[in-house]
């Protein structure tokens, strides 16, 4: 067990502060001027804060103050202990940008580049130290709310300031080289992401945009932090009089609004970034895009199932292009470069376009494509990812066994379910009941108090009373998500409610649908495409199936189906 004796030490940040900071001695340690320490930079009246490591904390600082946008910080805390090291240093950084930045109290003018992810000696031992550092960070008035309220927000988990993982990190690096091609010979490519559910697309997307929003607004700063970046890459981006116009796609509307007020926070970002689809030919007339980023790209839509075929078809003649083009094609039209994160297995309704579709429009392009495959969100890992995807399409050929770190339970009773869900709730927050759509939403707009349900089973149910942010809205113990309201976000726990337009045949072997159950008006538009129509309700239950990081419950309406899951997800 390593002694840990943690110190903080706070000294005014101004242009004396080199010679004070290098002072502090303790026995023989030099802690501000030869020892790894980690400094927290902050300014209470503006809300503003810098966080960096350093082996020479005075002389740091003295650059630090230097810099102009520096300058309106008042105060620097100074945290080591004689057991740090460089590598401590560095992991108590990014800790701490990550949770300092989602709590909310201060805007940090750092940018994302430098964010370590990589194991040393004892990590487990020093980073369950870093807890009391956040405790004494609060205790200081310096963070203002618990790491567990902190890992439940929209701020946290849809944070720029994430180290990457490997795999992460070879995709920014394949884009930045993409990226760097063509603004120093103008070679326009599209990229596409391709990533299954839980891959971290979003968080990886919103990195992107920070970092290269930095780039372009000039306050990236290259130094010894940014290692985990390629060096020459940034250099080749950080070109003088080549600004880059940026935008950042987003299709879902309840995901879109939620990103919104994640950018509102964020030094750099703002929310006007974030389009819908159908308000990027509008940005773009006073100039293409340099690259547009589309986040859920096979959300995207053809001219199909659409709640309002005017204003499509009104971008379509805005763009000079045919009537049946996609909104695909207006990206392309209107960028020259596009970054496309895609998964055709979360393709839900008929107005996404289809695979084949989307296939096709990019075989006009000059197209790259980059596979992320790690597993960030269950921890059931990518075994139980694969799991749900062979039992929904009738190929799983034996039970699994118990998912380790993952709780998967299948119940007979849909109230005792929700009971449970609630009560994790009430423990852990962001924990759902979510359904497929086979019940009429006679609840839209009305008030629930006379005793009205959607969801005529158990004590009753009702749709989710609001399209936008439901997860974090004020929601009712006998309150239901649907896939519009679920898809793109991370829940701790979910109870999957497979209602009665799904069933299962004997016959084929296979999970079939029931068209007459289904009540999704737009999604029932393919009516002559069954096999369509059967594979996006699958979709929409393997995406349900996935929301979840901790556990993932499951009651089945049809008694056909029950006894067919029965054996898969009774484990």
């Amino acid at each position: 067990m390593i002694s840990y004796d943690f110190q903080v030490r706070d000294f005014p940040f101004n242009a004396q502060s080199q010679r004070a900071i290098e002072a502090w001695h303790s026995g023989q340690r030099e802690y501000g001027a030869n020892w790894p320490v980690v400094y927290f930079i902050h300014n209470e009246e503006t809300h503003e804060a810098y966080i960096g490591e350093t082996l020479n904390a005075g002389r740091r600082a003295s650059q630090h103050w230097e810099n102009p946008e520096r300058q309106r910080l008042k105060v620097i805390h100074i945290m080591t202990s004689e057991t740090f090291n460089k590598s401590v240093a560095l992991d108590l950084e990014a800790f701490l940008i990550k949770y300092v930045s989602a709590d909310g109290k201060y805007r940090l003018q750092n940018g994302n580049g430098g964010l370590a992810n990589f194991d040393y000696y004892a990590r487990d031992e020093y980073e369950g130290q870093f807890l009391k550092i956040w405790d004494a960070l609060k205790d200081l008035g310096l963070a203002r709310s618990g790491l567990a309220d902190i890992e439940n927000s929209d701020l946290f988990k849809y944070s720029p300031y994430k180290a990457l993982t490997a795999d992460q990190q070879k995709v920014l690096d394949k884009v930045l080289f993409i990226l760097s091609g063509y603004l120093k010979h103008g070679m326009e490519q599209t990229m596409v992401v391709e990533g299954g559910a839980g891959t971290g697309k979003t968080i990886l997307a919103v990195f992107l945009v920070k970092l290269l929003t930095d780039l372009a607004n000039n306050t990236f700063e290259v130094d010894d932090s940014t290692e985990a970046i390629d060096i020459s890459l940034i250099q080749s981006l950080l070109q003088p009089g080549k600004p880059l116009k940026i935008g950042f796609v987003v299709p879902m509307q309840s995901l879109r609004e939620t990103l919104k007020n994640v950018f509102t926070t964020v030094r750099g970002l703002s929310s006007k970034m974030i389009l819908s689809p159908v308000e990027v030919p509008k940005a773009a007339q006073n100039g293409m895009f340099d690259l547009l980023v589309c986040d859920e790209a096979h959300r995207l839509h053809q001219r199909k199932a659409l709640a309002q075929y005017p204003a499509f078809d009104k971008n379509n003649i805005l763009l000079g292009l045919p009537k049946e083009a996609t909104e695909l094609d207006w990206l392309m039209k209107c960028s020259h470069m596009q970054l496309l994160f895609y998964d055709p297995e979360q393709s839900v309704k008929p107005s996404d376009i289809p695979s084949s579709m989307f296939q096709q429009i990019l075989c006009t392009r000059n197209l790259v494509r980059i596979p992320l495959k790690s597993q960030l969100r269950c921890l059931g890992g990518d075994d139980y990812i694969q799991y749900v995807k062979d039992v929904l399409h009738s190929r799983a050929s034996a039970a699994h066994g118990p998912f380790e770190n993952y709780s998967l339970r299948f119940y007979d009773d849909v109230d005792a379910m929700m009971d449970e869900i609630n009560r994790l709730d009430r423990k852990f927050g962001l924990s759902c009941g979510v359904a497929g759509y086979a019940w009429t939403w006679v609840t839209k707009e009305k008030s629930t108090d006379d005793g009205i349900r959607d969801i005529d089973i158990g004590r009753g149910y009702v749709w989710n009373r609001t399209s936008t942010d439901w997860i974090n809205s004020d929601r009712l113990p006998y309150e239901v998500g649907c896939i519009h309201t679920v898809q793109g976000y991370d829940l701790n726990y979910t109870g999957v409610i497979f209602g009665p337009e799904i069933t299962y045949g004997p016959e084929k072997q296979r999970i079939e649908v029931l068209r007459e159950n289904y009540r999704d008006n737009l999604g029932r538009a393919v009516s002559g495409d069954y096999e369509a129509l059967r594979e996006y309700i699958i979709n929409i239950y393997a995406t349900l199936m996935t929301r979840g990081i901790h556990g993932s419950f499951v009651y089945v309406c049809d008694p056909a189906l029950r006894e067919y899951l029965r054996k898969y997800f009774e484990t």
